[in-house]
């Protein structure tokens, strides 16, 4: 069963910058679409970013468009999340996840593997 591992995570100020990475560890990748979520304290799971299975098409949520970018590589199995200009409100669980099918998704109900989680703080 393919397990989803996520690294990257941090403590960083308002305007700095991280890397997330998302490694699978079996299992089909390529012919999947990928997605990072995010969840603060007290609030529900939100959708970030996502990729279709061959990297021409992505979605990203309006409060991350222009600072945030999904990427993947295939023959490693990873999908990425370069987080630029950080703020306050980026602060979160962030979770990698796997989708049905090729295409890209901002809705979690089309994932159905997820990994633990990397915690992402931004600070002053």
């Amino acid at each position: 069963q393919v397990q989803l591992v996520e690294s990257g995570g941090g403590t960083v100020q308002v305007g700095e910058s991280l890397r997330l990475s998302c490694v699978a560890s079996e299992g089909t990748f390529r012919m999947n679409g990928m997605g990072w979520f995010r969840q603060a304290p007290g609030k529900e799971r939100e959708f970030v970013a996502a990729i279709n299975w061959s990297s021409s098409s992505t979605l990203y949520a309006d409060s991350v468009k222009g600072r945030f970018t999904i990427s993947r590589d295939n023959a490693k199995k990873t999908v990425y999340l370069q987080m630029n200009i950080l703020k306050f409100d980026d602060t979160g669980v962030y979770y990698c996840a796997r989708k049905l099918g090729l295409s890209s998704s901002n809705s979690v109900l089309d994932y159905n593997v997820w990994g633990q989680g990397t915690q992402v703080t931004v600070s002053s």
